[in-house]
């Protein structure tokens, strides 16, 4: 589930065609149900072993028939190991038995104020008083969920995957620093870098050669599906579907939608996997979305205010 940075635009904000409308629908239906897709394919992989799979089939064989990036490899080596290692690494070892799914989706969104504390430093900004705001409520709502915690979802839980939107957050300030590059092979060439720290975790962590080899031996179909989704369908669909539709229109028409992912995440973790959607649930995952909202459309907001005021 993995957004690229977007960019400022000076344009109008615009409406979707309505195939660009479901084309966005369709990538954050992915990247949301994606974390039950992950849940159900840790049961045959463990964690840094199942991250590694993602990235060898995002890479191969993809790699030998598209040209790198104009872009250095130190950047693709920061980028490969703050997606790959801290942020997939990460969620999915917290996953594993440490958050639920569906709260894993909500909590990774803190990736956008990691996002914008990262933008402000490198731009010498200060913090805004409706970024503060929008801080403080998404933070309100981390806090009642680490307050619930119990069997399915641990404090420890909470904290890796915030690492994890951190990570995420890494992520995306390299990337735009990268400039205008096909993010695509930008992408694909990058999992050259997640690949071996992964494999080296695994093999260090969960059991060495023997175990990683009886894991590849043994999954199932279904399990081999997974790793392909969230290779194929999650990183290398969505980063490309998503890239295109930036290309295409403003960043603010297009950058509303993974709010929604949230909301597929917790859905499709209470349909497929029974998870409970108790009503300190809803009250986190509102608070949280709250504060996105909050960050993102304050400013447009004020400025259509003074129109009628």
């Amino acid at each position: 589930m993995n957004s690229p940075a977007t960019h400022r635009s000076s344009q109008p904000p615009q409406q979707l065609p309505a195939s660009h409308l479901l084309l966005a629908l369709a990538i954050v239906a992915v990247w949301g149900t994606n974390f039950v897709v992950i849940k159900i394919s840790l049961e045959a992989f463990p964690p840094f072993l199942f991250a590694a799979l993602r990235y060898i089939f995002a890479l191969l064989p993809i790699v030998f028939f598209i040209p790198r990036p104009k872009v250095s490899w130190g950047n693709l080596c920061v980028y490969g190991l703050a997606t790959g290692v801290g942020q997939f690494g990460v969620m999915y070892y917290a996953i594993d038995g440490r958050i639920s799914p569906g709260l894993a989706s909500l909590v990774i969104q803190t990736q956008v104020f990691f996002t914008i504390g990262f933008a402000m430093f490198f731009a010498k900004e200060g913090l805004r008083p409706y970024q503060v705001v929008a801080v403080a409520v998404a933070m309100t709502g981390l806090g009642i969920i680490a307050a619930h915690t119990d069997a399915t979802t641990t404090v420890l839980g909470l904290a890796l995957v915030v690492f994890a939107g951190l990570s995420w957050g890494i992520a995306n300030t390299v990337s735009r620093r990268a400039g205008a590059i096909n993010m695509f092979s930008y992408v694909v060439w990058a999992s050259t870098f997640s690949i071996p720290p992964l494999l080296i975790v695994s093999l260090i962590f969960e059991g060495g050669w023997e175990s990683m080899t009886t894991s590849i031996a043994s999954a199932s179909i279904g399990a081999w599906l997974g790793v392909l989704w969230q290779s194929w369908g999650n990183t290398l669909f969505g980063y490309a579907a998503w890239g295109w539709l930036l290309s295409k229109h403003p960043a603010a028409v297009v950058a509303p939608a993974p709010l929604l992912v949230p909301i597929f995440g917790m859905g499709a973790s209470a349909y497929f996997l029974s998870e409970s959607l108790p009503l300190w649930k809803v009250m986190a995952a509102g608070l949280v979305i709250a504060g996105l909202v909050i960050n993102l459309f304050w400013p447009t907001l004020r400025e259509q205010s003074r129109k009628f005021f």
